[in-house]
């Protein structure tokens, strides 16, 4: 009895550590330049409407823009807000993304991409996974909201198990490690996180019919309140233990019913079911259920 009394303290006590430890982390700053750097082009640090850090990337004819971590992070979760370039905003791309730094052939990448369109034509959000090289992973979603009039929080959770992109807290898809059969997986590599905005008319917009209107630049997406938390295996931190909510993230019935949900009414594009792609079906993992 005196055990598991001791057993049941020691499991109390963690959980309150947890919980502060976690309400410690979530009260974002704004200090992006403790995290981030800028790396190239139209991109700077700003003080937005609401008095927050921000970064703006801007496109225009003769340069993109990017910013990226200081840090990279092997099995971690990945939140940032963005509001994403209002108007006409055809033609180009605004990334949120994580890469290594192997050699292309063989990089791992974890993709968020959001493909601009006319005005009064919604945005498109492309997801894609590489490993070791191997890629061509696409699914494409629309929003129930109009991404361009507020920040709205977009969160990678890359763990040893599964890949989950969420909006706003909102499960949209997830990749299963499933290299048992043989489907690629990121898994070995540290990745480092990058966000760029540039033009890729040549098929971002209605497989490249629309072209991006110049006259209309600079094309301008901001950026705040970054938080990445690194779990490898030798991280201590109380967000990565067992329990913690995300670092062994599953698909419990509220996940399934998200999933399920969006795939419904905002999925656009899936490869798996892509018969002219794959003429003799889909990847292995394709035919797997989770």
């Amino acid at each position: 009895m005196g055990k598991a009394r001791a057993h049941q303290l020691l499991a109390s006590l963690a959980a309150i550590y947890l919980i502060l430890a976690v309400t410690q982390h979530v009260n974002v700053t704004g200090i992006l330049t403790d995290d981030l750097e800028i790396m190239w082009g139209n991109a700077k640090f700003v003080t937005d409407s609401s008095g927050q850090q921000a970064i703006a990337l801007a496109l225009d004819r003769s340069t993109s823009s990017a910013f990226r971590s200081k840090k990279t992070c092997q099995f971690c979760r990945v939140d940032i807000e963005i509001k994403l370039v209002p108007g006409n905003s055809a033609g180009t791309v605004t990334t949120f993304y994580m890469i290594t730094e192997n050699p292309w052939q063989f990089h791992d990448e974890i993709d968020i991409e959001f493909l601009g369109n006319s005005s009064g034509q919604p945005y498109t959000m492309h997801t894609n996974m590489y490993a070791r090289g191997q890629g061509s992973r696409e699914k494409q979603y629309k929003f129930d909201f109009d991404p361009t009039q507020d920040y709205h929080k977009y969160t990678i959770i890359w763990n040893k198990d599964w890949i989950l992109f969420l909006v706003d807290d909102k499960l949209y898809r997830q990749i299963k490690n499933n290299q048992i059969y043989g489907a690629p997986y990121p898994y070995y590599y540290p990745m480092r996180v990058y966000a760029t905005i540039w033009n890729a008319d040549e098929w971002a917009t209605q497989g490249g019919s629309v072209k991006t209107d110049w006259s209309q630049a600079p094309f301008t997406a901001y950026f705040r309140n970054y938080r990445a938390i690194s779990c490898d295996l030798y991280q201590a931190s109380p967000l990565c233990l067992p329990g913690s909510g995300w670092f062994d993230q599953q698909l419990d019935e509220s996940r399934k019913q998200q999933l399920a949900q969006v795939d419904s009414s905002n999925k656009i594009y899936d490869y798996c079911t892509d018969s002219k792609r794959y003429k003799n079906g889909g990847p292995k993992e394709c035919g797997v259920t989770s």
